[in-house]
């Protein structure tokens, strides 16, 4: 029986993230979490590349030119998507994590998705410290597990 168990040493590994501007301090926040449980993991500050973007719906495109580079062994989504008044909320929210996932299984580069998506700033500002850590964390243990398939061959 072969079992892959999670491997959260980010010693050897490069990670990109991109960050949306808009929602900024969220975003800030968020970046800030995960950055710093990356350096938790032993990722090196040398192999972290940071992407920032307009807002949510542009992170997919920078997620994909970098993937297409080929330097990186995850990726991390961060953003924040705050329900307002309007319908742009749904469209922003189910579009971003559609094409987050769908670059992600295009390019076979793992994406932790930390696009937040709140009813409101309480929820967003209570949410930065665990979910950038979270997508930073699901970032090296998805790296490790690819790499330890791709070991199979």
């Amino acid at each position: 029986m072969t079992e892959f168990i999670s491997n959260l040493d980010g010693k050897y590994l490069s990670i990109a993230i991109v960050v949306s501007r808009f929602n900024e301090p969220v975003c800030q926040g968020l970046l800030a979490s995960c950055k710093k449980a990356l350096a938790a993991c032993g990722v090196a500050e040398s192999h972290i590349t940071i992407a920032t973007v307009p807002g949510a719906l542009e992170i997919p495109m920078a997620l994909q030119k970098l993937a297409q580079s080929g330097r990186y062994h995850a990726m991390v989504a961060l953003g924040a998507v705050i329900r307002g008044e309007t319908y742009h909320f749904e469209v922003v929210s189910n579009e971003s994590a559609r094409a987050v996932m769908d670059v992600q299984l295009e390019s076979g580069i793992p994406i932790a998705n930390g696009i937040l998506t709140t009813e409101n700033d309480e929820q967003a500002l209570a949410r930065i410290e665990v979910k950038g850590a979270e997508a930073a964390r699901a970032a090296v243990e998805m790296a490790n597990l690819l790499k330890a398939v791709d070991g199979l061959r």
